[in-house]
């Protein structure tokens, strides 16, 4: 992951203004107005088209997942968004501009995380946020926003000695440091362990909190889940559903699942009459999909209170968002 803040000709000297001087800026985006707006976008590289038409509008202070299997179409529908690739056709508003012909005043207002990078390992995490900042017109306080990444006992540290959660956060940290108004997230949490995801999940809820809108892209369905206010699923270059965790893919009207392990010294044949047609078993593990779950739990455990039979693991919910998206692009995957 990293930070794209401008070309490599473009010098701190160049920028109309310091890392501490005051310039204008573009009015900040509001609570609900669009922040990117994308109608009939298309890439094609020579007879392949990799993008097939996609429509999308995010709006300020929303985290907006996208996701999809690897050659969907994902990353080329992002580097377009953030400037660094040219579409073929349709037309792209991102915080009100064309990126395809956006200035260094649109990308001060852009910033991005890649999935890998590596920030300069001699420099320490204050003197590496001090440098970027140089490259931007209104930057935001250094230890401020060491503060914000729950950075500042390493502040003194050098990169290079960081861990790989500590290393992601500077990342983040380079990413905010221009004050974006719009931060895209590509992968933050690849390689993480299960604590360091959750710790890099609070740190984003926190741009939440600071009126920022993100994009991201994860491979990580509970991240998802966890994170984004709407998710937008891509295969073979086309959105195939667009809602919020709870509603995508029909997730709030596909009914509900019953999940239980057959009891010790039971087989399928002895299971009672009346859980439904849907029922199906994989080894000792029985699912059952059904529109009335009270019913179907109550011939359940009348079964097994009228056998003495126990069922300690069993579950009761909705299908699943990894199994949701699995759906979605099973004919991707």
């Amino acid at each position: 992951m990293g930070i794209s803040p401008r070309t490599s000709s473009e010098t701190p000297e160049s920028q109309p203004g310091s890392a501490t001087g005051q310039v204008d800026r573009p009015a900040r985006k509001m609570a609900g107005e669009v922040v990117i707006s994308v109608r009939g976008l298309r890439m094609a590289y020579g007879d392949f088209e990799a993008v097939r038409g996609i429509d999308l509008e995010i709006r300020h202070g929303e985290i907006f997942a996208f996701l999809g299997p690897n050659g969907a179409g994902k990353t080329t529908t992002v580097e377009i968004l953030e400037g660094y690739r040219a579409r073929s056709a349709g037309d792209v508003s991102v915080l009100g501009e064309d990126p395809g012909r956006a200035d260094r005043d649109w990308r001060a207002r852009v910033g991005v995380v890649l999935q890998e990078s590596q920030v300069e390992p001699e420099l320490t995490v204050r003197e590496c946020l001090q440098l970027y900042a140089g490259y931007y017109p209104s930057p935001r306080a250094v230890d401020e926003t060491i503060a914000l990444v729950e950075l500042a006992e390493k502040a003194d540290a050098r990169c290079g000695h960081l861990s790989g959660g500590q290393q992601r956060r500077v990342d983040v940290a380079l990413a905010l440091i221009g004050d974006p108004d719009l931060v895209f997230l590509d992968e933050p949490t690849t390689g993480f362990d299960p604590s360091a995801r959750r710790a890099a999940w609070e740190v984003i809820e926190g741009l939440r909190r600071l009126g920022k809108t993100i994009f991201l892209t994860t491979h990580y369905m509970e991240e998802a889940e966890y994170l984004a206010d709407r998710i937008a699923v891509l295969a073979v270059g086309q959105i195939v559903s667009e809602g919020t965790p709870q509603t995508l893919g029909g997730r709030d009207r596909g009914g509900s699942e019953i999940r239980f392990a057959l009891p010790t010294g039971t087989e399928r044949a002895q299971l009672p009459d009346g859980l439904g047609p849907n029922t199906e078993h994989a080894g000792r593990q029985v699912l059952v999909r059904t529109a009335e779950p009270v019913r179907a739990l109550h011939v359940l455990s009348e079964w097994a209170l009228a056998h003495g039979y126990r069922l300690d693991d069993i579950s009761v919910g909705r299908p699943t968002l990894e199994e949701i998206y699995l759906r979605l692009t099973g004919a991707q995957q």
